[in-house]
């Protein structure tokens, strides 16, 4: 043990190497050669020695920070058998791994840290270096691309090669708006761009905003007043004719005639059926704020499917309820959304029609993974046609006969102020004609 520390202490090999050459220089001032091979090849040693404690040192030196670039931080010197001069660069090079681990410990929280904050913002981020490489990308933005793995801008193209130009272009500063299609249906997004230096390369950073919500309640609030101003006008100006037609009808037979009588009733009927069109497209106007509850789903769509088929009558129509998990509950106002559902199956069981066989409804209700509910109410009947799709939730918009095309319009518009959204599924390889309704979570 003495030998080791002896052959590991820098500071005794000094002292014996000055001593050494000491001898050396005293040799061949009083000429005594014979001590002068010994102390001569001593000399040599020990310069040999220290040389090599010298190497063992910087090898050790070497191996620790090979360590730190690897992340190994397990590893520790033993000082087992040094002398204290050892032992203190030992300890040194052990601590400075530790405060290296501290470091590198405490930069990996921060960063997952920031990616928690990056996961939790509905604003989609994308970090991309100039040779198209995803440097970093949230949920968000995955969610709003429609994909669910993104390392490269060139995978964009699969979806809308214009998505993949725009993102891999836009320059620093630049503000643009793009729209596309994908399995959620179509997107409009927004994009604002800036830049800076990240380590040794320079990368872009894109915000991607949708703004679908912003475009769909700017249009919801345009024909809100314009249906208040239309049904208030044509309310003031029937409701005068309808009641002076009563009125004038109210006068005894004899006073007036057949032809003006017969015309009179035209009058009226046609006032009343006015009006009572009108009314109907008040409702579009005047929801009712929501008052939210807690309800089970299972038990709340067992009496929406049985109301739907007391009012349609489809025997040849199979309903299907699947219910992630069983006990699913919702917060939400439950006679609002009874009017959407019903809404909603209505349409279904008239878009089969009376003779369509193997026909089926299906209502799928689950969480998402941002703990949304989602119900997504889907038919076998015949598809929306391409050219109505970007249609079905405007306002007075109806294909059918004796249709107002109002209800989709107030389903979605109760949806939207109960915190979620109404969507049609498209895409070119949807099926099957399936609406979704998102609740908050």
């Amino acid at each position: 043990m003495g030998f080791k520390r002896f052959s590991h202490s820098l500071t005794w090999q000094l002292v014996l190497l000055v001593a050494v050459s000491g001898g050396s220089v005293w040799a061949v001032s009083y000429i005594e050669w014979s001590v002068l091979p010994f102390a001569l090849l001593s000399v040599g040693y020990l310069i040999f020695r220290i040389r090599k404690l010298y190497k063992l040192n910087a090898q050790k030196v070497a191996f620790m920070f090979d360590a730190i670039n690897n992340n190994d931080y397990a590893f520790k010197y033993t000082t087992d058998g040094y002398s204290e001069d050892d032992k203190l660069v030992l300890n040194s090079m052990n601590r400075i791994t530790q405060i290296l681990f501290q470091a590198k410990a405490e930069s990996v929280q921060r960063e997952k840290y920031y990616e928690l904050i990056m996961n939790s913002v509905k604003t989609g981020i994308i970090v991309i270096d100039d040779k198209g490489n995803i440097c970093q990308c949230n949920t968000a933005a995955l969610h709003l691309l429609g994909i669910s793995i993104f390392t490269h801008v060139k995978q964009l193209n699969r979806i809308d090669e214009a998505l993949a130009h725009l993102i891999e272009n836009i320059q620093p500063g630049e503000k643009q708006q793009i729209s596309f299609m994908h399995e959620r249906g179509a997107v409009n997004l927004s994009l604002r761009v800036s830049e800076m230096q990240l380590r040794d390369k320079h990368v872009r950073i894109i915000v991607l905003n949708e703004i679908n919500d912003e475009m769909d309640e700017k249009e919801i609030e345009s024909w809100i007043r314009l249906t208040r101003v239309l049904t208030h006008e044509i309310m003031n100006s029937v409701a005068p004719i309808t009641s002076l037609s009563d009125t004038l009808l109210a006068m005894p037979e004899e006073e007036m005639n057949g032809d003006v009588r017969e015309g009179l009733e035209v009058i009226r009927t046609t006032g009343k059926g006015l009006i009572s069109f009108v009314e109907s497209y008040r409702k579009f106007t005047h929801i009712p704020t929501p008052q939210p509850t807690l309800f089970y789903i299972n038990s709340f769509l067992e009496r929406i499917i049985r109301l739907a088929c007391m009012h349609h009558p489809c025997p040849h129509i199979t309903f299907y309820r699947e219910i992630q998990p069983d006990d699913l509950i919702l917060h939400a106002d439950e006679n609002l959304i009874t009017q959407v559902l019903l809404n909603l199956l209505k349409n279904a069981i008239q878009a089969i029609g009376p003779v369509q066989s193997d026909a089926w409804i299906r209502i799928h209700a689950y969480c998402d993974e941002e703990e949304q509910v989602i119900l997504e109410v889907s038919n076998n009947g015949p598809v929306i046609p391409p050219d109505e799709v970007d249609h079905i939730f405007v306002p007075f918009f109806t294909t059918k006969e004796k249709g107002s095309g109002i209800g989709l319009s107030i389903s979605r518009q109760i949806m939207r102020i109960s915190g979620g959204s109404l969507t049609l599924k498209t895409g070119p390889s949807i099926q099957y004609t399936t609406f979704v309704l998102t609740f908050p979570g």
